[in-house]
Formats: structure tokens, sequence, C-alpha cells
């Protein structure tokens, strides 16, 4: 009983494993158990079952024949874990050590050997002997194909190939299976080359676009820096530029006991007001999601995964007037949603449907991958972080979220917000979100002087023109 629970428990091990694995690691893994899986069917196949017309020919021929059938099982243990590196050598990541062919070459000689010494002695028969003749080359071969040129390989190949059916004809093998060993030699080269090169090289094709996706990513990652950055400083480089010299200004003023210092360093703190405010303006855009844009990356990056995805209303929300609030609450209920299908389940299709009640809108998410798999990382109870934070997140507007399975293994993330809802100021006090037809409030403080219009990108705040030091408005020097 207890075997039969270690065994349960290690294909579930696998099982689990296997839906870990991203798409291309999956098809890396059946790719390489594919080919490790052919040398064996050989071996077995076509290459054990002739050993058997060896129990009548002797104890000579039934030696040759244990031999002959371990070199194989040596010379298959060999292939399979020479495959790896011949992979990474194909993949041009790491070398191929070239001493780690010298034992198979070896046991390549010998099998030759082997092979012609039970003609010899009559220890095969003659479909045997073609079929022995077909698995000769293939545990070799399959490794081999990847670290030389194709060329290379056939020139090769057809050299191997005229020296065994030349020991064939030399021990006396009749003319008709000398051809069918040659053909049998022609089909397995051909096989082993069309089965084990095409398919490693679609799957470096697919790891080299993997390694342009990261790229490209880090690439968007640092240019996204470079771009917050470069806001930052033309949002608080003019402000602090003009904070330096109205305090140099105020330092002199001060010095010379002239009142002028204090309306001075009253400016200077309103500007340090609305240098505080467009920081913020700017942290807030980087920080919520934009519905539409998250809508369009959700689609882009599903499909690229192979996920059909359809949208429904998408223009609805943009179009009808809903608040900036309740679009980058949803905004981050998309990107999440999105994320967490392609991170835990394996769907075909995903909608994504957007509809406005009266006081509303809801959105919904549904996938046919989810099954059992909460795509959010939890059950339907809010155990998993990110249907955690999305709770947490739309809470604070007012809205909810609910996330269940609704049958034939389908998830559904449901997403309310309503259309009163504010938006949280990043002091910690909630704003209240502008009316469709009303401009947005200014941030900070206003006040006249030194400016007085509004600079547009500036948050609605008074520009702050940098004052010129008048000679004529300080004191003489005594």
């Amino acid at each position: 009983m207890k075997g039969l629970r270690g065994v349960i428990g290690r294909v579930r091990g696998w099982r689990r494993g296997w839906h870990e694995r991203s798409k291309l690691q999956r098809i890396d893994l059946y790719t390489r158990v594919t080919l490790c899986s052919i040398t064996w069917f050989f071996g077995v196949s076509w290459g054990l079952l002739p050993l058997g017309d060896a129990l009548d020919g002797g104890p000579l021929a039934v030696s040759l024949a244990g031999a002959f059938l371990a070199a194989n099982i040596a010379q298959s243990v060999l292939s399979n874990r020479n495959l790896a590196p011949a992979f990474d050598d194909y993949r041009g990541t790491e070398p191929f050590p070239p001493g780690r062919l010298r034992l198979p070459a070896a046991l390549q000689v010998v099998m030759t050997g082997l092979l012609v010494a039970l003609a010899a002695v009559g220890g095969v028969r003659e479909e045997g002997l073609v079929l022995l003749v077909l698995d000769l080359p293939v545990a070799f071969g399959i490794p081999y194909v990847l670290l030389v040129t194709v060329r290379r390989f056939l020139l090769r190949s057809a050299a191997y190939s005229a020296a065994v059916v030349a020991l064939l004809a030399a021990v006396g093998v009749p003319g008709r299976l000398l051809f069918g060993a040659v053909v049998a030699l022609v089909v397995v080269v051909l096989l082993v080359l069309v089965s084990a090169r095409p398919s490693v090289w679609s799957l470096s094709v697919m790891w080299q676009a993997e390694e342009a996706r990261d790229m490209q990513a880090r690439l968007a990652v640092a240019e996204e820096r470079l771009r917050f950055g470069r806001d930052m400083h033309d949002v608080l480089g003019r402000n602090l530029s003009v904070i330096a010299l109205k305090s140099e200004l105020a330092v002199e003023l001060a010095q010379r006991k002239n009142p002028s210092a204090v309306d001075q360093m009253v400016e200077v703190q309103r500007i340090a007001r609305a240098s505080q405010q467009e920081v913020r303006d700017v942290v807030r855009g980087y920080r919520e999601a934009d519905l539409p844009t998250e809508l369009m990356g959700a689609r882009g990056v599903l499909q690229a995964a192979g996920i059909s995805v359809t949208v429904e209303g998408a223009d609805g929300p943009a179009g009808i007037g809903a608040p900036a609030a309740v679009q980058a609450a949803l905004g981050w209920v998309v990107r999440e949603t999105a994320t967490n299908v392609l991170r835990h389940g394996d769907p075909r299709h995903c909608s994504i449907r957007l509809a406005r009640t009266r006081d509303a809108v809801v959105l919904e998410v549904e996938n046919d991958g989810a099954g059992s798999t909460d795509p959010l990382g939890g059950g339907g109870d809010g155990g998993g972080s990110g249907l955690a934070g999305l709770r947490e997140r739309l809470g604070a507007l007012g809205g909810a979220v609910t996330a269940g399975p609704v049958g034939d293994d389908r998830f559904r993330v449901t997403a309310t917000v309503p259309l009163t809802a504010s938006r949280p100021d990043p002091g910690g006090l909630p704003v209240p979100a502008p009316a469709p037809d009303e401009p947005p409030a200014s941030g900070g403080p206003t006040a006249s002087g030194s400016g007085g219009q509004p600079v547009p990108g500036s948050g609605g705040l008074p520009a702050a023109s940098p004052p010129s030091l008048d000679p004529s408005a300080l004191p003489e020097e005594r």
C-alpha cells in the first residue's frame, strides 16, 4: 500500500512539474525525451528481436549476441547522456567536450565487429541481419548529427556504410542481403538526420526568440527608467534652480536687514509646495494603470502566447465618461488577471467583457484553461495574494471583486467599481473623482506673484520665474 502511494505521489509530482513549466520548456522537454526514446525504441524492437536467432546457433553465436546486446545498451545510455551537451553545442551556449565521443566511437566499432561476426557464424537470419544493420548507427548518430555539419555527417555516414557493406561481403553475406543492408543504412541515416536536426533547429529558434523577448523587456524597463528620470528632472530642475536663487537673495536681504527677505522665503515655501505636488502628479501617473492601454497589452500578450482573445465593450469606460480612478482600478484587474492566466493556467481562449450599469462599471475576465486552479494565486475565498491585493485596491474605491470556477473548466473574475468612486490622494486623503464634463482640479496651493498664470504641464501651478537681482532694490554697500 505504501509503495502504491509512493508511485501515485511521484506521478502527481511529475504532473505538477509539467504544469509548472512554460510552453517553451514543455516543448524542450518533449523534444529531448522523444530523441532519447528513439534510441531505445530501435534497440528494443529492431535490435533485440533478431538476436533470438542466435539461440539456435550454438554457444559462440549466443556469446556474440549477448556481447552485441550489452554494447547496444551501453551505446544507448551514452547517447542519452551526450544528447544534452550536443543540444548546448548546437545552440552555441557551451561547446561539446571532444573526449566524450571517444567511448561511443569505440563502442560503435565493437558493435560493427560483433555484427559482422554474427553474420559470419550464421547467428542471425536473413531478415534479422537487415534489422540489426538498421539499428546499428542510431544511438551514435543522434547526438553526433548535432555536432557536425550536414555535409560532413552525410559524407562520414556514407564512408561508414561502405565499410559495413564491405565487411559483410567479406564474410560471405549474399548479394540480396547486401542490397538490403545498403537500403537499411541509407534509410536510418536519413531518418536520424530529419528527426534530430530539424527538431533541435526549431527549438533553438524558439529559445532565441524567447531570449530576444526577455532582452526587449529589459530594454523597455531601462527606457522607462530613463524617461522617469527625465520627467523628474523636467519637473524639479527648474523649481530647484528658482529655490536656490531666491534663497541666495533672501540671505542677502536678511544680512542687510531688509524686510523683503520674508517675502522671498514665502515665495521659496510656495515653490517647494508646488514642486511636491508636481512630484506627486508624476508618481501618480506612473502608478496608475490606464485601462485602454492595459486592454491592448493583455490582448497582445495573450495572443502571443497562442491564446485567442475577445474584448467586448473596450471603448466603453473611455467613451462614456467613467472617472479616471475607475479606469485605473479596472486596469489593475486586467493586468493582474492576464498575468496570472499565463502563469497558472493553460487556456485556449480568454474573453474580456466591459459593461456599465446605472451607477457602476463591471469587468469580467473569463478563460477556459484554469480548471480547479485559481489564476489569481489562491482559491475563491481570497487566500491568494493576487485576489487579496485586488480586493484591497477596489475596496478603497467602494468596489468589489469575485473569482471562481463557472463550470466546464472555466474560471471567471468579476470586478465592479462604482462610477462615484474617489481616487486616493498620494498624501493619504481621498480626492473625489472629477465629473465627466469637469476638468481635473489643479493640485497644490495657488498663489499669486512671481509668474501669476498657470503653466501647462505643471499641474495648474503658477509659473515661478527666476527673480532678477536688481541692485537698486538693495541698500547700498557701506
